[in-house]
């Protein structure tokens, strides 16, 4: 029982306490990294795995950009840009790492990570989008609560569902 209070105060304290970190860029990069690291270690497929990493991407280059507007810092693109940065920070250090590019590591003759970084990030972008529609058809309003979370989630689930029966 004190196990379950310690570990209840414990958390309590961690969200009142602690403040969220800003850091995009590095911390993202060390998560993928180590998230991928300990996917392989459990046996799920890269293709899975990549879907996330692709969602993770785009989530991050979608507030990075929207941090940047808001400091009011003038920079043309800013969405564009803050994408083509993240990709370039996250599938580099993959390769220099030889992490992907591996022959044998192919699905449809495409390296099973960036077949699911594609695919990830086609599937949170969509979900944007299909958030942006659904809140024009039900005048600014959302339908569920968390709505913006569930769409990404679910199509993040459903791609990563189709990759686990392909492979």
């Amino acid at each position: 029982m004190t196990t379950i209070i310690s570990l209840t105060s414990f958390i309590l304290f961690a969200f009142i306490a602690i403040k969220p970190a800003l850091a995009v860029c590095p911390v993202c990069i060390v998560a993928v990294g180590i998230g991928l690291g300990v996917s392989r270690w459990l046996g799920i497929d890269d293709t899975v795995t990549g879907v996330w990493i692709g969602g993770l991407i785009v989530a991050s280059a979608l507030w990075l950009a929207g941090w940047i507007e808001k400091r009011g810092w003038k920079i043309p693109y800013t969405k564009i840009l803050s994408i083509v940065l993240l990709y370039a920070l996250t599938i580099i250090p993959l390769w220099l790492g030889k992490t992907i590019g591996h022959p044998q590591n192919t699905l449809w003759g495409i390296d099973k990570i960036l077949l699911g970084i594609i695919t990830g990030s086609i599937a949170f972008s969509l979900s944007v989008w299909l958030d942006k529609i659904l809140g024009k058809l039900n005048n600014g309003q959302v339908y569920i609560y968390y709505q913006k979370m569930i769409l990404p989630m679910l199509l993040l689930t459903l791609a990563s569902f189709t990759f686990y029966l392909l492979s």
